[in-house]
């Protein structure tokens, strides 16, 4: 077996960075994708949001109630892990955290949240709901967090409250977002919906119309392309282990306020020369695990970028151009992580002088991990 290969550049220049061998920059700040949700975190969600909201207080009942099994404290009903086939009777009212994941829950019907008009958040993950009736979620006028990831679901459920700021719907079956699917969801900020079979075509004319969104996740699909019609708002899209080929011009050209996209595992060859033109404000970009053999065209001209992956393609060379303007003042703030490992490079040819726009050693990540 050949031992790794590091890069080993003779640095004569003193502030050109050195190259680091630390282990491969790791993803920060997504949202937990597991079949459970940590409920303490969440109560410390709703009560920072509660700061200043204008929440009705409702009055306890004289006898408070609590679904048999459960556990009811602080407005936090939790009923998870008690191999529930319905959701339970008898959920007070004044309830602003219900927690049903893990359970054998089937379907919602229409009266199960009745009475619920404070509820924040709701955590059905790992159930086995296949069913949503369409007057389910009437009530919950004023819920902003829907946690419905790892079900059956085959559609989007309708009626969604127009509070709603999340929605996880990770890992169901659905194949299709009709058109107008979150009609109405103006608070939305989030909505992670990877880990469904759903290809380009799934995605309707119009699926996201009217939503201001700000994170979206598609991961783990059939996608073949970067999606046409997605919102203009967005700051993080993530597109990571689908089937997308290439990057072409027009993919871009509505996301100038993306701050982080995500394109790993996927089967991307080629990217138009300048379709990163129209994400000038990108701090992140994610091409890692690919089948690009050159870096991408365009990024010294993208003042803002800080982290690009790019580790695990068949890059075989590299140009004392590639990452850097040939002027400081282009670039407003230097990398901070540039992974190159696993590529076919000659690293011993790689000039110093390519990092210059690089913040530290630690910063730039070679070899061949396996």
């Amino acid at each position: 077996m050949h031992p790794i290969s590091i890069l080993l550049l003779l640095v004569c220049v003193a502030p050109l960075p050195a190259p680091s061998i630390a282990l491969p920059f790791k993803q920060r700040g997504l949202p937990h994708l597991g079949k459970s949700v940590d409920v303490e975190s969440l109560m410390m969600m709703m009560m920072n949001d509660e700061e200043g909201s204008a929440f009705e207080e409702v009055h306890p009942l004289e006898h408070p109630t609590c679904p048999f099994g459960c556990q009811c404290h602080l407005k936090v009903v939790q009923c998870s892990d008690l191999g529930l086939h319905y959701v339970p009777h008898d959920i007070p009212p004044d309830t602003r955290l219900l927690d049903l994941q893990g359970n054998h829950i089937t379907e919602i019907r229409e009266n199960d949240f009745k009475g619920l008009s404070n509820l924040y958040a709701l955590v059905l993950v790992n159930n086995l709901i296949s069913k949503v009736h369409p007057r389910a979620f009437l009530p919950l006028s004023r819920m902003q967090k829907l946690y419905f990831s790892h079900n059956r679901l085959t559609a989007i459920p309708k009626n969604l409250p127009y509070s709603l700021v999340e929605l996880r719907i990770h890992d169901n079956h659905i194949k299709k977002v009709a058109s107008g699917a979150f009609s109405g969801l103006f608070s939305m900020n989030v909505i992670e919906m990877g880990r469904n079979p759903i290809k380009n075509s799934g995605l309707e004319p119009g699926a996201f119309d009217g939503l201001n969104l700000k994170f979206l996740r598609i991961s783990e699909a059939k996608l073949t392309g970067i999606p046409k019609d997605l919102p203009y708002s967005l700051h993080e899209l993530h597109l990571d282990q689908n089937q997308i080929q290439a990057i072409e011009l027009e993919d871009l050209i509505q996301h100038s306020e993306l701050y982080r996209l995500g394109l790993g595992y996927n089967q991307i060859r080629h990217i138009d020369r300048g379709s990163l033109y129209y994400v000038p404000n990108l701090r992140e970009l994610h091409l890692n695990n690919n089948l690009l053999s050159h870096v991408p065209a365009g990024l010294p001209e993208m003042k803002h970028l800080q982290v690009v992956y790019l580790h695990s393609n068949n890059i075989s060379s590299v140009d004392v151009n590639d990452f850097c303007p040939t002027s400081f003042s282009m670039k407003r703030t230097f990398y901070n992580g540039i992974s190159l490992f696993s590529n076919p490079i000659q690293y011993w040819e790689v000039q110093p002088a390519t990092f210059r726009c690089v913040s530290g050693g630690m910063a730039i990540q070679f070899g061949n991990y396996k």
